[in-house]
């Protein structure tokens, strides 16, 4: 009979104490806890590790050598696994032609459809294109002057890699003398082998012909090329080439389309990318707003910043550019907004006409020259695309933004794909649907009963997979949409949906936290998704912190009871109703309702001030023009894609660093910002890590181990011994173990084993040498102090205000379990923002600074949620402003001011549904947030 159970024994992974837990089999199950509790070790690096190394090694090991190997988790024994899949947060691709429709595999399918059912038109004339016949073709060369020479090709290859010998072969003993090869004529017996891995275009010379009263040859030599390459032929004349198609060409212009085929629909591939861009959609070009800051500034004030500290010297740049200003008698004192438009653009594209010009060396050598004198946008693009310096690309970078590309307009394909459509709409203007609106577009799809036979299957397969995204609460989004703009939730869940279309069962799902970024009202469909998962027969372990699914479940397991040293053991376990009625599960309590969050009696009115954004146009967003109140915390909410993001992220955060001067930062469209002048700081408070090496940890990045270094070099051992500050540090030489080069770990590469790390013997993992090791305060050394935990190193430090007042951020944020010397790439999304919150803390307040978080209750339990909102309302205590997107109902509950998006997602969203305070929002009948935030303050639990 099959076990019921998944049984685990003996756990010991990371802060896990030895714990033995039984998790029930075919069910929705939730592991929670408090923020590094030990959900994570148990449900990632204990239950998920074992199931892949067990897969992995039941593969041969010339298999193992390409996937990689698992190590085996620190734990006794596992028994009644299942084959495990992990639908983590973490996997998000940057790649920039990496989209939704692309990582869903959508488009892949929508070019399957395009290429057999897709009309082509002309772009010019807007009428269908169809098939050349061979008396069209001849009619058209007639119509060239008498003697032309023509040269009938047949394009056999294009781009394609290989030596293509049979082939070449085969055309010479069929009696083809000639061939052109990548644009070059050649004689086919005299041909060298072609290079393998190079893609080559071969078209075969049929017939050589001087345009006379000769219709049937010509008849009889495009009839030749037609068969040989599939209904294409080439007519080459000494004025150009004409491609003729037995498929597609327009009646009028002559706009001609390649056969049909799915690569043609790819923006990965050459056939179908837009050649100026490449398929990117973008291109990086100097953005003028960039180069010249402020326009009321002259030449000679350095108002263009690339000449700005070379103005008037001996430089050279700077000699080309003033001998093309005195050629153009351009005031260099006139302010640039004053200027010409045609003197302005000599500067930035260059001169017309070539201009001589003397250039005088530092070394007393002089030059005359007579050339034309580049501009300084194409001279800052060429040396940005050709430097092999990391430093010079950054300064070059910092005048380049990305633009539009102008030939595609952002649709990444060229204009034969483009060309094509299904009822009227060409696969790039598909893949700008929300999601909603292309399962309708699906559903109503006109095909004639040829069509249909041809499309049937690939039509369902689209279908079915945009159902899937619209029921995990995706429909508001694009197909075209960057993959690396997506939110981990957005990402998982996208991963959700084709997990769910597999329809697998009997398998082992391991998810992180998959209620991120979703609103209340697209809970519900996220949960049936799950349920359905687990109805197919599959075991559902959810790491969650989020109330409704967690009521949902079938059965929870509370970690804890408290966080790093003071978790990793099982405080309860089962049903949902036994974990509330658990007297010492802290999750049971929250749930219950024995514990919870207050809601201020009070809500600030702020300082008077605000800031506001005047009609914001990105993305979604339809004219939005609204307020922030300065002096309080403000929260932003509404339902997934509904233009939170755009408004607070892209317009204010990117529209103030670029105000600012903050390269590579494009602001979101906007008409104004008004009031900046109000803020004197904005502090971006993103999930992004603090670090991507294991040198960063907490201590590093706050800076108190700085302030750590300082007081050992003040010790007495260390005065003696002539020991400075940076002696103390694990990053330069001096101080640190040279064996390891102060990692405290040496990697030792397995070949087709895992990379094994095992604790450097030298230093035993301690990161110094002995001689830094013998300095010590208070009886512990450096090394003691960094693996001390923030709670142990506040009450040791407990004498030094200084270092006490930054450890105690950390503490105040909910931290007061991670170790100082933690590697940052083992903190969380939601322990990193924390880290840099606790950072902020320590600075002295202004009253006159914009935090700016998004989702900070990401990974949070409901007794860090509570801490959270502490921190924050402290910093508007100190007179700062708290700008907060978020959709977790009691952080919502809490602040002074909320601004609402919506009413839905993507088209039907970006406007303000509604602003005022939580009791105000609660009253709006059309606000969704307001719908869910009603019946909780209409429970209370005021202060």
């Amino acid at each position: 009979m099959a076990q019921k159970y998944i049984d685990i024994k003996g756990a010991r992974e990371n802060n896990l104490k030895n714990i033995n837990v039984k998790i029930p089999k075919d069910q929705f199950v939730i592991l929670t806890g408090v923020s590094g509790s030990g959900k994570s070790s148990l449900a990632f690096d204990t239950i998920y590790a074992e199931g892949q190394r067990r897969y992995m090694e039941s593969l041969s090991s010339y298999a193992r050598q390409f996937l990689g190997n698992s190590e085996k988790p620190d734990v006794d024994e596992i028994s009644g696994l299942s084959p495990a899949i992990a639908i983590d947060q973490k996997t998000t691709s940057n790649n920039p032609r990496s989209t939704v429709g692309t990582s869903t595999e959508i488009y892949d399918y929508l070019r399957l459809l395009y290429a057999r059912v897709g009309t082509p038109y002309c772009p010019h004339h807007h009428i269908p294109i169809t098939g050349n016949t061979i008396k069209e073709m001849v009619d058209k060369i007639m119509e060239l002057p008498e003697g032309t020479r023509c040269t009938i090709l047949s394009p056999v290859v294009s781009g394609k890699k290989g030596m293509h010998k049979d082939l070449l072969n085969d055309l010479g003993k069929e009696g083809y003398v000639r061939v052109r090869v990548d644009g070059e004529i050649k004689y086919i017996e005299e041909m060298d082998d072609l290079e393998k891995n190079k893609k080559h275009t071969i078209d075969v010379v049929v017939d050589r012909i001087i345009r006379k009263d000769n219709r049937s040859r010509f008849y009889d030599s495009l009839e030749t090329a037609l068969q040989l390459s599939d209904g294409l032929a080439i007519c080459m004349t000494p004025d150009g080439e004409t491609l003729f198609s037995s498929n597609y060409a327009c009646k009028i212009c002559g706009f001609s389309v390649p056969k049909l085929e799915p690569r043609l629909f790819s923006f990965n591939a050459p056939f179908g990318a837009c050649p100026t861009c490449n398929g990117l959609g973008i291109t990086q070009k100097v953005d003028i707003d960039l180069l010249i800051p402020d326009w009321d500034k002259s030449i000679n004030q350095g108002g263009i910043r690339y000449y700005k500290n070379i103005v008037n010297t001996e430089n050279l740049e700077w000699q080309r550019i003033d001998a093309l200003m005195k050629y153009y008698e351009i005031d260099k004192d006139l302010p640039l907004k004053k200027l010409k438009k045609k003197d302005l653009n000599y500067i930035l594209y260059g001169s017309d006409v070539a201009i001589a010009y003397t250039l005088h060396s530092r070394s007393g050598i002089t030059q005359t020259k007579l050339e034309y004198i580049e501009g300084v946008c194409p001279m800052i693009e060429r040396r940005y695309r050709e430097t092999g310096s990391a430093f010079s690309r950054e300064w070059y970078g910092s005048f380049i933004s990305n633009q539009e590309c102008p030939d595609c307009k952002g649709a990444r394909l060229n204009e034969q794909a483009l060309s094509v459509q299904i009822q009227g709409k060409n696969i790039y203007e598909f893949t700008q649907m929300s999601i909603q609106e292309a399962r309708q577009f699906m559903a109503h799809l006109e095909l004639n009963d040829m069509q249909k036979s041809i499309a049937n299957l690939i039509v369902k397969e689209i279908s079915n997979r945009l159902e899937f995204l619209d029921h995990v609460g995706l429909g508001y989004m694009t197909l075209d949409r960057l993959a690396g703009s997506l939110s981990g939730g957005e990402a998982q869940r996208i991963r959700l949906a084709t997990q769910i279309g597999s329809k697998l069962t009997g398998v082992m799902y391991v998810l992180d936290e998959p209620s991120i970024g979703l609103h209340q009202r697209d809970n519900d469909k996220l949960i049936n998704s799950l349920k359905e998962m687990r109805d197919l027969g599959n075991t559902l372990i959810v790491v969650e912190h989020d109330e409704d699914t967690m009521r949902a479940s079938d059965y929870i397991v509370d970690v804890g009871p408290g966080a790093g040293v003071h978790g990793g053991t099982i405080v309860a376990a089962g049903t949902p109703e036994e974990v509330m009625a658990n007297p010492n599960s802290l999750t049971g309590a929250y749930l219950s309702g024995r514990k919870y969050i207050p809601i201020p009696k009070k809500r600030r009115k702020g300082n008077g001030k605000k800031i506001r954004i005047v009609q914001a146009q990105q993305n979604n967003l339809k004219k939005v023009t609204v307020d922030l109140k300065l002096g309080t915390f403000t929260v932003v909410t509404g339902v997934s894609g509904s233009g939170k993001s755009s408004l607070v992220t892209e317009v204010l955060t990117h529209g103030i660093q670029h105000t600012l001067g903050k390269a590579h930062v494009q602001p979101g469209k906007v008409k104004a910002i008004k009031g900046l002048e109000n803020i004197d700081k904005l502090v971006e408070i993103s999930q992004d890590p603090i670090g991507r090496t294991p040198r960063s940890n907490p201590a590093t990045y706050t800076g108190v181990f700085d302030d750590i270094r300082t007081l050992f070099a003040q010790t007495k051992e260390a005065k003696l011994l002539g020991y400075d500050k940076s002696r103390f540090s694990f990053n330069v030489k001096g101080g640190r173990c040279e064996a390891c080069q102060g990692d405290g770990i040496i990697k030792i590469s397995m070949q087709f084993l895992p990379d094994v790390y095992v604790k450097c013997d030298q230093c035993d993992g301690t990161r110094y040498n002995e001689e830094t090791l013998q300095v010590k305060y208070k009886g512990k050394s450096i090394a003691d102090v960094l693996d001390m935990t923030v709670d142990e190193a506040v009450t040791f430090f407990d004498s030094v205000s200084k270092i006490k007042h930054k450890l105690q951020t950390l503490a105040d944020v909910g931290l007061s379990y991670i170790k100082l010397g933690q590697s940052a790439t083992t903190l969380s999304g939601g322990e990193a923002q924390r880290v840099k919150l606790a950072s902020e803390l320590q600075k002295k307040p202004t009253g006159k600074t914009l935090y700016v978080l998004d989702e900070p209750t990401t990974g949070l339990h409901s007794d860090d949620v509570k801490k959270l909102i502490d921190v924050l309302q402290r910093l508007v205590d100190h007179g700062d402003t708290v700008l907060v997107i978020e959709h977790n109902l009691d952080v919502v509950k809490c602040a002074d001011w909320l601004i609402d998006m919506g009413p839905e997602g993507g088209d039907q969203g970006g406007t303000v549904v509604c602003t005022g305070t939580p009791e105000q929002v609660a009253q709006v009948e059309s606000s969704y947030t307001g719908q869910y935030l009603k019946p909780l303050l209409e429970r209370g639990h005021y202060e």
